[in-house]
């Protein structure tokens, strides 16, 4: 492989990091407070896509303020999953609240696949996303440049959040103890609906640039990409913003770089990140930048 080729993957395999670190993001700031796996987290992604997507066909918005509302709804479609499904469970054992989990992500994936049926649709890409450049042999379109762009603006924002502000230190605070923080006055369901916000907000950033990149939309395209995205949290470190961001990138960078080196083995893209997986678990089991929970978080 020449050196024009291997920039071309790492191009791609940034792009799709990105995208898989801004759904990572969501696992794991939710398993941090709650020491909960949010298996519907890629469902919300979808919802996000399919909101995009319905504001610039059905409503003909411009790309922004559909991106902006799509965020916004989702972050309150996560509020809502949050205070119907999980907050009743706040004491029951952390089963209870996994098989929750799935069984919100069975009942989006099968609501959305009744009422807007299970073809896939096409995502109206605004042509200025597929501006083409060239770099001294390398192309990339405009979208490859935006995703890690705002990825990391993204992280830097929540890691603001988390380090500056005062909802921040709560949201901290509670990941340790959630009863001592109630204690102290500071109301705990408040904090983690406004974690499940932040972390919903992002998956439908995640699947608004995953709509773009390949453009379609459909009730299952969360499954696969949740999964993921839940092993570059776990690769990362489950519990650590940074962690997952790093473990995202690395899962693209997986499935991009290996498929270049070896393109007969292109129909076992998806297992590369599962095997990576393995194999930083049986040397790290608390992933790259995780360490022990009941000392450090996020």
């Amino acid at each position: 492989m020449d050196i024009l080729i291997f920039m071309q993957q790492m191009v791609n395999g940034f792009s799709l990091g990105s995208m898989y670190a801004l759904i990572a993001i969501g696992y794991t700031m939710v398993y941090g407070v709650l020491r909960l796996i949010n298996f519907a987290h890629g469902d919300i992604m979808m919802v996000g896509a399919f909101l995009g997507y319905t504001f610039m066909v059905v409503f003909a918005l411009p790309f922004p303020v559909a991106v902006l509302l799509s965020v916004t709804l989702s972050a309150l479609l996560g509020m809502l999953m949050d205070k119907i499904a999980y907050k009743p469970l706040r004491e029951a054992p952390k089963i209870s609240l996994l098989i929750t989990a799935i069984g919100i992500s069975f009942f989006l994936e099968n609501a959305f696949t009744v009422f807007v049926g299970g073809v896939p649709r096409a995502f109206p890409v605004p042509s200025y996303m597929e501006n083409i450049f060239n770099v001294a042999g390398v192309t990339f379109t405009t979208s490859s440049i935006a995703v890690p762009i705002v990825t990391l603006g993204l992280l830097l924002g929540i890691l603001y959040v988390l380090y500056k502000t005062k909802y921040g230190m709560a949201i901290r605070a509670l990941s340790f103890d959630i009863k001592t923080v109630n204690l102290m006055g500071i109301d705990g369901n408040t904090i983690i609906a406004l974690v499940f916000a932040l972390g919903s907000g992002l998956a439908a950033v995640g699947g608004l640039f995953w709509a773009i990149n390949y453009p379609s939309v459909e009730p299952m395209m969360g499954v696969l990409v949740g999964l993921k995205a839940f092993a570059a949290a776990v690769v990362g470190g489950i519990g650590s913003v940074t962690g997952a961001v790093l473990g995202g990138f690395i899962i693209g960078f997986t499935e991009v770089v290996v498929i270049a080196f070896w393109p007969e083995m292109g129909g076992y893209k998806d297992a590369f990140a599962f095997v990576f997986l393995i194999l930083v678990l049986l040397f790290k089991p608390t992933g790259i930048m995780g360490e022990d929970l009941e000392k450090s978080r996020f």
